[in-house]
């Protein structure tokens, strides 16, 4: 597999290097020039050579600013559009070659199709199309051969708006697929509530029955009513506690786990105070893709569901570790659970499914002299997931 990260830092390093060979493209093509008269002479001088390499710095920043992009998209299109207003009104200004101008320019119009709102991106996407075109055009005039710079840029407009209207489809469908894996999350977490409260008001339903039963018998020893109530308490206190947590899960509307796709994060979002947690500290700050942390996030929560209710688990450890190139994630616990975990719906085959579309694997089992484990496994590099260009 390939890593998301490793991926976006070799198009990253691409991008810049195709920038980088425009500008010096643009540097050779331009020297020699005149230098402009007049007034206006120093201020020409100083800012028409330069804007292919401010534009360039423009479509690079649009990574690390993604909700600046039509400011960033402006600010290029004006610049570019300075110098072709300049090489066609101001005399003796030699043509600036457009080259870097245009790469820039239509990365920064294929992201605004892609990220911003419909009207803003079209805004942009027309600014970008009237700037590419019409730089060649008056800078160089429309004699051939340079009556065919326009219509390649024309192409090219072309080519990195459709790029940006795909990966705004695929993001769409990014949206879809992990909101249709949210609703069956909680559709489960619905199930694993009912199953969870039929559970421990049985349990209260028992004690309250047999406490009757025990006091309607002559023959039976005494037993402290108090003590009975303690019990009844007990079991109702711990229904209460496991039935807020599932239905905090179930009401929110964020994405599940957390808006945060750090490993230590996700982790720690799904034990909660269910049990002790040791993350390795070369694992702690990983980034996640959301299908993974959504994935772990549920593994988690049903082996925590598991070792809580049919368990009897007094201790809980998750731990999180790398085994060569596999990360793995275990929850231990000091309870076996009484019969077959899978008898009644539960889960972890459903766990085993998930882990298995993501390239890993589920196991459950009896772990030394009377403990249960649960353990995840991913490969430590994921597939990519769909992000910026």
């Amino acid at each position: 597999m390939i890593a998301a990260g490793g991926t976006r830092r070799g198009v990253f390093v691409a991008e810049v290097t195709v920038l980088l060979v425009a500008v010096v493209v643009d540097a050779v093509l331009a020297s020699g020039g005149d230098r402009p008269d007049g007034v206006l002479g120093p201020l020409l001088t100083a800012v028409v050579p330069h804007a292919g390499e401010a534009t360039a710095v423009l479509a690079v920043l649009r990574r690390r600013f993604p909700h600046r992009i039509e400011l960033l998209g402006g600010v290029a299109v004006a610049l570019s559009l300075l110098g072709t207003a300049a090489a066609g009104l101001v005399e003796r200004v030699s043509a600036q070659p457009p080259v870097t101008e245009v790469l820039a320019v239509l990365l920064l119009a294929g992201a605004g199709c892609r990220r911003l709102r419909p009207h803003r991106a079209v805004v942009l996407a027309v600014a970008a199309c009237a700037t590419v075109v019409l730089a060649p055009i008056v800078r160089y005039g429309p004699d051939f051969p340079a009556a065919v710079l326009p219509v390649a840029a024309a192409l090219a407009w072309g080519a990195a708006v459709a790029l940006g209207l795909i990966l705004r489809d695929a993001d769409a469908r990014h949206r879809r697929e992990l909101g249709r894996i949210r609703a069956e999350d909680r559709l489960q977490l619905a199930r694993d509530l009912h199953d969870l409260v039929t559970h421990h008001v049985t349990g209260i339903l028992v004690r309250t029955r047999a406490a009757q039963a025990l006091a309607e018998n002559p023959a039976a020893p005494h037993q402290n009513p108090i003590d009975v109530y303690d019990e009844i308490e007990q079991a109702a206190a711990e229904a209460l506690t496991a039935t807020r947590g599932l239905v905090g899960v179930l009401r929110s509307d964020e994405p599940m786990p957390s808006p945060s796709l750090v490993l230590g994060d996700v982790v720690r979002t799904a034990v909660g105070a269910q049990a002790s947690v040791r993350v390795a500290d070369d694992l702690d700050g990983l980034l996640l893709p959301a299908q993974v942390s959504v994935a772990l996030h549920r593994v988690l929560l049903e082996a925590l569901t598991n070792a809580r209710r049919h368990a009897r688990a007094a201790d809980v450890r998750v731990t999180a570790r790398c085994d060569g190139d596999e990360l793995v994630v275990e929850v231990d616990n000091d309870g076996v659970p009484a019969g077959d975990p899978e008898e009644g719906g539960h889960g972890i085959i459903g766990m085993a499914e998930r882990m298995t579309a993501l390239g890993g694997t589920v196991t459950a089992g009896p772990h030394g002299e009377a403990g249960w484990r649960v353990t995840a496994r991913l490969p430590r590099e994921f597939d990519a997931v769909p992000r910026g260009i």
